[in-house]
C-alpha cells in the first residue's frame, strides 16, 4: 500500500474539520516563532475565511456549482478538480471560479479553486509523464485522485532562491532545489529552497515544480516534481510579516481577511516517497508540462482578475459619487478606462472557451490567451492609479471607526468629513476600502502580485513574438517588395 492509498478518502471539506487538519505538525515560523497557523492572530482571520468557503460547498444552493458528482467513485468532489469533458463543463468551471472569487472580491489569487485546476493540469499530462517514467505518470494520477477525494488544499512552488541568479546552478548548488540522495526504490533526498509559495502556511500539499526561467538545467539533479504533505519532516515553511491586522483602530478589512500569505520553502534533507516523485531528469519536458498543467488555471486566474477589476471599478465609482465629481469628464474617461479592462477580461474569457481544444488525455481546455496575460499585467498598476486619482487625498486621510464614537469629535466630522449625499460614516468606510485595495502593505503586495505572478513580462513578450505566425503576411510583403512599388516621381 502506497503513502497516498495509506488512508480512505474523507471527501469534501468543511470548515470546521479544515481547521482541525492545520494542527499536524507542519513547521510554520514567524518572526522568529513557531506556531499554530489555525490560532495565531496573524493567521487565524484568514483561515476563518478559507473555511466559511469551504463550508459553502454544503450549501444545497450552491452544491452543485461548487461540486460535481465524480463519475469513477461516485463521491461529490471540488469542481476545480474535476476534469473537463466538454464545453459545457469547462464553462461550469468558470462558474465555480466565479462564484468562489466574488466572494473573495478577486483578492484570493491562491484560492482552493485555482490550485484544484493545477491538480487537473497534472492529471491532463500524466501519460507525457509516463513518457518520462510510467511510474510518474501512475503517480500523477494516483496523487489527482488523492488530493480531489479529500478535498485538499493545495500551493504550489516554483522559482528558486534569489542568490545570485547569474550563477550557475551547477557550480553553486544550494541556489537551486536538489537531488542529493536516491533510494533504491526510486525515492529521493532533496535539499534546497523555494521562493515563493503564496498560501503555503494554509495548504496540506504543495506541489513543487520548476518556473519557465529554470527548467532547462545544467544537471539532472535540479529537475524534478514532487507533491508533499506541508507536515513532511524536514520542510520549513517561513512566512513573511503580516498585512491586515492594523492598528491604531485603523480596520484593513481586505487584507485581514484575505491576506494569503507569502513564504519560502526551505527542504532539509526532505525524503520524497518513491509515489511522490512525478518528474525527474528532464528539463525539455517539465518546461512543456508548465503550460500544459496551468491550462485551467490561467483560465480560473483571468476569473480572479476581472473580479479584482470589477472590484476596483465599483470603488472608484462609488468614491467618485461621494465627493461629487462623477460628471467631470476626465472622471467619466478614467472610469472609462477601468471599465474597458473589465470588458476585456470578460472577452479574453470568451475567447478562451470559443477556441477550447480537447488535450491528448481527451480532456477539454481553454484556448491560450498568452497576450492577455501580457496585457493583464501591463493594465495592473494603472488600475490602482484611477482609484487612487479619483480619491486623492481622500484616500490617505479618514476617521477611524473609534473616531466616528467620539462626542467632541462626532460634531466636526459630521461638517467636514461627509460626502456628496453620502453620511461621514459610509464614507470614511469606503475610502479605507480604497486605502486596503490600493496603497497599504496589503495593496501593495496584490499590485506586486499582479506584476510577477505571470512570469517576467518582458520574456512572454519575446516568447509571444517568437509563436506568432507571420509567413503569410510577410510572404505578401516580399511579392510587394519584389516589383516597383509605381511609377517614379520625376524630379
Amino acid at each position: 500500500m502506497t503513502l497516498i492509498d495509506a488512508a480512505p478518502p474523507r471527501g469534501l471539506l468543511d470548515g470546521a474539520r479544515y481547521r482541525a487538519s492545520l494542527d499536524d505538525g507542519r513547521s510554520v515560523w514567524l518572526d522568529g516563532e513557531r506556531v499554530d497557523v489555525a490560532t495565531h492572530p496573524a493567521f487565524a482571520p484568514t483561515v476563518d475565511e478559507l473555511a466559511r468557503q469551504l463550508d459553502r460547498q454544503h450549501d444545497p444552493e450552491l452544491q452543485d456549482v461548487l461540486t460535481v458528482l465524480d463519475p469513477e467513485t461516485g463521491q461529490r468532489i471540488a469542481r476545480g478538480y474535476h476534469p473537463p469533458r466538454d464545453l459545457d463543463e469547462l464553462r461550469a468551471l468558470r462558474r465555480a471560479a466565479e462564484a468562489w472569487l466574488t466572494e473573495s472580491w478577486g483578492q484570493h489569487g491562491r484560492s482552493p479553486v485555482f490550485m484544484a485546476s493545477i491538480a487537473t493540469g497534472v492529471l491532463d499530462f500524466a501519460n507525457r509523464l509516463d513518457a518520462n517514467d510510467p511510474r510518474h505518470g501512475a503517480n500523477a494520477r494516483a496523487w489527482h485522485r488523492y488530493v480531489s477525494e479529500n478535498d485538499l488544499v493545495l500551493t504550489h512552488a516554483l522559482g528558486d532562491p534569489q542568490i545570485d541568479r547569474a550563477a550557475s546552478v551547477a557550480d553553486n548548488p544550494d541556489h537551486a532545489l536538489r537531488i542529493v540522495g536516491r533510494d533504491a526504490d526510486g525515492g529521493l533526498t532533496i535539499r534546497g529552497a523555494k521562493q515563493l509559495t503564496t498560501l503555503a502556511p494554509y495548504a496540506h500539499e504543495v506541489l513543487v515544480y520548476l518556473s519557465a526561467s529554470f527548467a532547462q538545467r545544467e544537471a539532472e539533479d535540479f529537475v524534478l516534481w514532487v507533491a508533499l504533505p506541508i507536515n513532511t519532516p524536514g520542510l520549513h515553511v517561513l512566512a513573511r510579516e503580516p498585512f491586515g491586522l492594523g492598528g491604531h483602530g485603523h480596520a484593513h478589512p481586505l487584507g485581514a481577511r484575505f491576506d494569503e500569505q507569502d513564504a519560502m520553502l526551505f527542504f532539509d534533507d526532505v525524503h520524497v516517497p518513491a509515489d511522490r516523485v512525478l518528474l525527474l531528469r528532464d528539463g525539455r519536458l517539465a518546461l512543456e508540462g508548465l503550460g500544459r498543467i496551468n491550462a485551467w488555471s490561467q483560465y480560473v486566474g483571468q476569473v480572479r482578475y476581472r473580479e479584482r477589476l470589477r472590484t476596483l471599478l465599483g470603488v472608484a465609482t462609488l468614491i467618485a459619487d461621494a465627493i461629487g465629481v462623477s460628471d467631470f469628464r476626465n472622471i467619466q474617461e478614467d472610469l472609462g478606462e477601468l471599465t474597458s479592462y473589465v470588458e476585456v477580461l470578460g472577452h479574453l474569457l470568451d475567447a478562451g472557451e470559443a477556441t477550447a481544444r480537447v488535450t491528448d488525455s481527451g480532456h477539454v481546455a481553454p484556448g491560450p490567451t498568452p497576450a492577455g496575460a501580457i496585457w493583464s499585467a501591463e493594465v495592473a498598476r494603472r488600475s490602482l492609479d484611477i482609484v487612487r486619482s479619483i480619491g486623492q487625498s481622500g484616500v490617505l486621510m479618514q476617521p477611524t471607526e473609534r473616531d466616528l464614537t467620539q462626542p467632541e469629535l462626532r460634531p466636526l466630522l459630521e461638517r467636514y468629513m461627509h460626502g456628496r449625499d453620502i453620511g461621514v460614516d459610509e464614507k470614511s468606510r469606503l475610502f479605507r476600502l480604497a486605502w486596503d485595495l490600493t496603497a497599504d502593505s496589503f495593496g501593495q503586495r496584490q499590485d506586486l502580485y499582479e506584476v510577477v505572478h505571470r512570469g517576467d513580462v518582458a520574456r512572454n513578450r519575446i516568447n509571444l513574438f517568437r509563436r506568432h505566425d507571420q509567413s503569410d503576411v510577410q510572404a505578401r510583403l516580399r511579392a510587394l517588395i519584389a516589383e516597383p512599388l509605381g511609377a517614379e516621381v520625376s524630379a
